[in-house]
């Protein structure tokens, strides 16, 4: 009977355009080098806002979680 190890990695993704496209750039940036991404959770959303108070940058803390090879 084989076992599953998970492993969580925390990440920063960065965005112009929304905190969901902060977390897909997050992933994306992630799966270049990791191999098995099962998953991601978003732990934390901030932004940039400017003089005017317009956000400017969006960023998404998340947890990518990935299987490790046995």
């Amino acid at each position: 009977m084989g076992s599953n190890v998970v492993k969580v990695i925390e990440l920063v993704g960065e965005s112009d355009q929304s905190w969901e496209d902060a977390v897909q750039v997050a992933v994306k940036e992630a799966s270049k080098t990791v191999r098995g991404i099962t998953g991601v959770e978003v732990m934390n959303w901030t932004g940039q806002v400017n003089p005017e108070g317009e956000i400017t940058g969006y960023r998404a803390d998340v947890q990518i979680a990935f299987r490790v090879d046995n």
